[in-house]
């Protein structure tokens, strides 16, 4: 009896596992960069998802107080999630780390 329930749950996942996946194509597609470092980015594929992006170098003060450059880095990328909803989520990145901000980020715990 239990041979036949573990050949019953292998045949379970295996027919589980068999779903078709079709690669999604990208419909527009854009980049640009300067010499500087500088650039910008952009794709959109036709399962919905979408992302922008762009950079621009600029200066900030390393821990010893020397200015360097660094990349000032802002953009968005969105998909549609398991349930059909857009899903959009917006950053900057930079000098002090990688900031997102969407509905589907977690909010910090606030401290009284």
């Amino acid at each position: 009896m239990k041979v036949i329930i573990v050949a019953l749950a292998f045949v379970a996942v295996a027919a589980a596992a068999a779903v078709d996946y079709v690669q999604p194509q990208v419909i527009r597609s854009e980049s640009d960069q300067s010499p500087d470092g500088s650039y910008s980015y952009s794709f959109e594929s036709d399962d919905g998802t979408k992302r922008q992006e762009t950079a621009e170098v600029n200066q900030a003060l390393d821990e010893e107080g020397k200015p360097q450059n660094v990349l000032f880095v802002r953009g968005f990328y969105s998909y549609i999630d398991n349930e059909g909803n857009v899903q959009e989520i917006r950053y900057v990145a930079d000098d002090q780390g990688f900031h997102p901000e969407g509905p589907s980020i977690p909010k910090p715990v606030s401290r009284r």
